[in-house]
């Protein structure tokens, strides 16, 4: 019948529009779910492009100065982190900032006396002057301009710390700092040893400078600045301290302004203080004498010097996750083994 032919027309004409409704949907919905995929990839090369920043996670600002002996004035550099397992393998800082001595011909030394360590290092710069140096092992040394002592105290050992004779006598300007360095419990009564280590038998190594366009950076020629390597590695080449545990120790020279760019190990606890100049830390200021503590995400660190000859140091270092148990001279991971430390010292025993 003609209902029923157009009954069938009719039906016909639906059910082709729904299948061409049908195979737009699909094709729609292939659309949708192919353009964030296609986004999602540009996204994930242009992240693998360039390795993720560190980004500040606080900023230390200079504290007050204080004397050790009479012979450094210092700065706390990490006040009340000192000792923290935040900063760790790093226990304590101090730096003393470029200071005028008149020369000392009264026969008094000026400087720090015998005093004992154990469980830990000390690691010495001398940036201006001469610090001289003897302990109980029997290390007689003087180091100068850009010369380092990496000192182990280990199972114990007692040294002294003075100005050397012949800057005393001749007087001028000191500038140097110490940083101790945590041992893990297995190495903290290790023999005792001394690292003298020369400023020509540091290697330095040209600065990245960092491109604020892409992820590029180009070799910086050695006159604009450099990096030497006290201890660990950058860009294959290696700093000459013997080390237990995997430490950075970068002394970094900024010439020319410039932002400059650094590969760090994922995991580290990572610092970078100024010594001299201004720079730049993910937007933060920083001056003299203050540090920037950065997250342990991300291996690549830019430091921009917003000022010529500036200076920085670099630390990181792979956290020894042990407990800190400190007092005056003494780094160990309990408050027993601290007692048994001062014994050992009273008496002369074991180490001392």
């Amino acid at each position: 019948s003609m209902w029923q032919r157009t009954t069938s027309t009719t039906f016909l004409i639906v059910v082709h529009f729904i299948s061409i409704t049908f195979l737009n949907i699909i094709s729609s919905t292939h659309s949708l779910s192919t353009k964030p995929t296609t986004k999602a990839a540009a996204a994930a090369t242009t992240t693998t492009m360039g390795p993720v920043q560190k980004s500040v996670k606080e900023i230390c600002r200079r504290p007050p100065a204080h004397w050790v002996g009479d012979g450094f004035k210092v700065f706390p550099v990490f006040a009340d982190k000192a000792f923290t397992a935040e900063l760790s393998p790093f226990l304590m800082f101090d730096y003393a900032a470029p200071k005028s001595f008149e020369p000392n011909n009264s026969g008094k030394r000026r400087g720090v006396g015998m005093h004992p360590h154990r469980g830990f290092e000390t690691v010495t710069i001398a940036f201006q002057g001469e610090v001289e140096h003897s302990d109980s092992a029997g290390n007689r040394d003087v180091i100068g301009p850009g010369d380092v002592q990496w000192m182990t105290a280990g199972q114990g050992i007692v040294h002294e710390e003075f100005h050397s004779t012949k800057f005393s006598k001749k007087g001028g300007t000191f500038e140097m700092c110490q940083l101790w360095v945590n041992l893990p419990k297995d190495k903290k009564m290790t023999e005792a040893r001394y690292q003298p280590i020369l400023d020509k038998d540091i290697p330095k190594v040209e600065l990245l400078t960092a491109s604020k366009e892409s992820s590029d950076c180009s070799i910086a020629p050695l006159e604009d600045g450099y990096t030497r390597i006290i201890s660990g590695e950058l860009r294959d080449v290696k700093g000459p301290a013997k080390t237990f545990t995997t430490i950075n120790l970068w002394d970094v020279v900024m010439n020319k302004k410039g932002a400059y760019t650094f590969d760090i190990a994922a995991g580290h606890n990572l610092l970078a203080f100024v010594r001299r100049g201004r720079v730049k830390v993910q937007g933060e200021d920083l001056r003299l004498a203050d540090v920037a503590i950065m997250n342990k995400e991300g291996t690549s660190l830019t430091i921009e010097a917003t000022e010529e000859n500036t200076s920085v140091l670099i630390l990181s270092g792979e956290p020894i996750n042990e407990p800190i148990a400190a007092r005056g001279p003494f780094v160990m991971n309990t408050n027993e083994e601290l007692s048994q430390a001062w014994m050992d010292y009273r008496y002369g025993q074991n180490g001392f």
